[in-house]
């Protein structure tokens, strides 16, 4: 049932997920450089080098959330399609023009600054998903009106990440947006026709080239010397979790930064926080993250409109699956991957991102009931009134 627009009321905004991502980020700053010293040291003879790098991302990253939570939510859908419709085509010209890192386009330089296109891709996506769900209401349900255009704007985003080729960022794209149909009221049997039809050309995929097949015998194999060295990177993972314990050996005490451990400081930094800060702090940082997965569930339940809902759902879910799977990574539960650990991984692309997407999140609570002001509420047009100012409704 399509929900109606309640008075916008700027209340307060949701203080718990304001901290515990402002914690993450301060955080992130003792971690990756603990974890990057050593390399920084080496490569470029200072060892603050990548901190400070960081430490302006992570100010830029403080910046938006305030900036983006003083944005009125509703007025994003008119900028939906056509940002979506620039992250397609930045994609494209990213496997003709990107830099190529380990074999695989998916960086874009422009001048002396680089961003990864996919993560722009990821949210534009989960942003116009949004706009279209609450758009169709009670039609989502419909294949040829509901689902099957949705379908189309995945499948594009997700074919462009996979032939960069990254697939799991293409793989979780899909997740996130299958997540967002699935609480929106999409049929589950049109959702699992999608994924039948797909899983041919993702066998295809997965066994195109040698890397991901290594990769895959690695991990079902469970062992460290096996197929080349695959699972090195895994193993060295979870020998950081080992020798943390319970408490961890202090900060900036890990052993595994010293070039034992790659990507110490992007994808697999989280093996540094149980290196460095044992269980205990493990635990402490997925803590956050459950915290702010239960706050921003809670906030899509009281959103004021279904466009509110839709997009606070997919904006939690990006969050809170990256940070799952990228833990799991880490553990060696899950076969390597390059997500990062959301707030806390190195990497400009990911902060920048995911703190406008959580800035529009606290603007979403800030239109709920949860943290009433005082003082009366101003009248706006219900939702079923409200027309996307631009383009059709696909």
């Amino acid at each position: 049932m399509t929900r109606r627009a309640m008075p916008t009321r700027r209340n307060h905004i949701d203080l718990p997920v304001l901290i515990g991502v402002l914690v993450l980020m301060v955080v992130s700053l003792a971690v990756v450089y603990s974890a990057s010293s050593t390399w920084a040291l080496e490569k470029f003879g200072e060892s603050e080098r990548l901190l400070g790098s960081h430490a302006i991302k992570v100010l830029a990253g403080f910046a938006l959330i305030f900036v983006f939570m003083n944005i009125d939510y509703k007025s994003l859908r008119r900028f939906t399609k056509p940002a979506l419709i620039i992250a397609l085509v930045i994609l494209a010209i990213t496997l003709a023009l990107g830099g190529e890192v380990k074999g695989a386009a998916r960086w874009l330089r422009l001048g002396g600054f680089s961003f990864q296109p996919s993560e722009f891709a990821k949210y534009a996506l989960i942003f116009h998903l949004a706009v279209l769900m609450a758009a169709k209401g009670e039609k989502v349900r419909d294949f040829k009106l509901g689902f099957l255009p949705m379908a189309i704007w995945i499948g594009a985003v997700t074919l462009l990440v996979l032939v960069q080729p990254n697939f799991s960022t293409g793989a979780m794209i899909t997740v996130i947006s299958f997540t967002m149909l699935y609480a929106g009221g999409a049929k589950i049997s049109h959702m699992a026709g999608a994924i039948a039809a797909a899983l041919p050309l993702l066998a295809i995929y997965m066994m195109s080239a040698e890397y991901r097949r290594v990769r895959i015998l690695s991990f079902l194999s469970g062992h460290a010397d096996q197929l080349g060295g695959a699972s090195y990177q895994r193993w060295q993972g979870i020998i950081g979790f080992g020798s943390g314990g319970i408490l961890g050996l202090g900060p900036g005490a890990s052993r595994q930064r010293d070039f034992f451990l790659p990507e110490s400081y992007g994808d697999f930094v989280f093996s540094i926080v149980g290196e460095e800060y044992g269980l205990i702090g493990t635990l402490f940082i997925m803590a956050i993250f459950l915290l702010i997965m239960l706050r921003g569930l809670k906030i899509a339940k009281h959103a004021s409109d279904d466009f509110g809902r839709d997009l606070a759902i997919g904006i939690t879910a990006s969050i809170a699956l990256f940070a799952l799977v990228n833990a799991g990574v880490t553990l060696g539960i899950l076969p390597t991957t390059g997500l990062p650990m959301p707030f806390i991984s190195y990497g400009g692309s990911s902060i920048v991102f995911s703190s406008i997407a959580i800035g529009v999140l606290l603007n979403i609570s800030s239109q709920t009931s949860m943290h009433p002001r005082s003082g009366k509420a101003r009248e706006t047009v219900p939702v079923e009134k409200q027309v996307p100012a631009v383009g059709s409704v696909y």
